[in-house]
């Protein structure tokens, strides 16, 4: 009986983990990226029920604990970018074509390749650009509400040193007292407080192509899909990349209309359902990921009380809150963009034009920083000598290969 359990509560646990930690995070993407309240509410409640179906047909079809969830640092791209030109339908276009170009990727293993193919310290840098904005706001939130702020922070490094898993969530909870405290009761009155699915029929122009569907769509590869096989492969999975990639992209799809901007596999989180805490058994934690894909859809019920918290809230709470959550991205981004130093000016160069916060023809500076980035290691590669034996490093990703994992699973059909 209990073997049956673990990975039921595993499941529960990566789910209220995956909900809690991140969602504020979404939340401030969607309604950056020109939202109503009601519009947000409707993106989480999709993003929730497309990464639920997504996680369960995965995880039942190939018998491996493959976890879904929403795109985080796509959502702290949102924040960055800011609205696009002609506001929240555009977005809605670019979500759909960032959907579209997932789907081409699981369809097409040489696109797939090609985004793995992006120099790591680029990737990483333009990330690191993408995620600092959040990440400051709990120091601007400590010196604007130090009163509020101040419990909030704490209880993450508490819970941080002692339960670590906890302290997002515990920060969250610390923070939603703190609101319920300082918020008139009124301020609820006349929220939506049950969420519905509200339809926005998509726009599209160049800029907005250019400048959010393209980083959307590279920032989910290179900081979520990727690293999401990564984990599998180094627990002994041989998961089946392109048929994640055609599963989540078509979930990106089928959410965008309602305000989702992009489903993928889960890179924070996948390992609280692919490790051992989640079975002994290998063979069984496939349970986790499936209970986990369950519980984040019950949850996106909850996503009209969420963005009527966030909507009461001060601003920089909020991003105090999602920046906490992204500390652990941004240090990852940061050791990966700076740790060959033959590459790390040209990171530098990415990170400094991806946090400028530039526009240049309507085009946000995560691309202009990819683009700088990549013409930086052009120009100053150097030739490798003429006697250089097979040992010279490769320009490609190191996790390519599981790019290249066969189809088929070897852990069921």
């Amino acid at each position: 009986m209990a073997g049956r359990v673990q990975p039921v509560l595993a499941g529960v646990v990566t789910a209220l983990v995956g909900f809690a930690s991140s969602f504020t995070v979404v939340l401030a993407g969607l309604r950056a990226a020109g939202a109503s309240d009601a519009q947000a509410a409707s993106g989480l409640l999709a993003l929730c029920v497309a990464c639920g179906l997504a996680a369960a047909w995965l995880g039942w079809r190939h018998r491996i604990p493959m976890s879904v969830a929403w795109s985080t640092p796509g959502a702290a791209l949102l924040v960055a970018t800011g609205p696009p030109p002609g506001g929240w339908p555009v977005a809605v276009g670019a979500f759909l074509v960032s959907g579209a170009l997932i789907v081409a990727a699981g369809l097409f293993p040489p696109l797939g390749r090609a985004v793995a193919a992006i120099p790591k310290p680029v990737a990483g840098a333009m990330l690191a650009g993408v995620l600092l904005p959040l990440c400051t706001a709990p120091v601007r939130a400590l010196v604007e509400l130090p009163l509020v702020a101040g419990p909030v922070v704490v209880g993450w490094l508490l819970l941080h040193r002692f339960a670590r898993r906890w302290a997002v969530p515990g920060a969250l909870v610390v923070a939603v007292a703190a609101i319920a405290l300082t918020t008139p009761p009124a301020g609820l009155t006349g929220a939506a407080l049950v969420p519905s699915v509200t339809l926005t029929a998509p726009a599209w122009n160049v800029s907005a192509l250019v400048g959010l569907a393209l980083p959307l769509f590279l920032v989910t590869m290179a900081a979520q899909n990727v690293p999401g096989m990564a984990v599998l492969v180094g627990y002994g999975y041989r998961p089946p990349f392109g048929a994640a990639l055609r599963a989540t992209g078509l979930a990106s799809l089928l959410a965008a209309p309602a305000g989702g901007h992009a489903v993928n596999l889960a890179a924070i989180t996948a390992a609280l359902a692919a490790g051992p805490d989640a079975h002994p058994d290998p063979e069984r934690r496939w349970v986790a990921s499936v209970t986990a894909g369950v519980g984040l859809a019950l949850l996106g019920l909850g996503a009209g009380v969420a963005t009527a918290l966030v909507a009461v809230a001060p601003p920089i709470l909020i991003e105090a809150v999602a920046g906490l959550a992204l500390l652990g991205a941004l240090a990852t981004a940061l050791a990966s963009a700076v740790t060959d130093p033959e590459t790390r000016e040209a990171a530098v160069v990415t990170f400094v034009v991806t946090a400028s916060g530039m526009t240049l023809i309507g085009v946000g500076g995560a691309f202009w920083g990819l683009v700088a980035g990549c013409l930086m290691l052009l120009l100053f590669r150097r030739r490798p000598p003429a006697a250089a034996g097979p040992e010279q490093p490769a320009l490609a990703a190191p996790d390519q290969p599981a790019l290249a994992a066969p189809e088929r699973s070897t852990r069921g059909s």
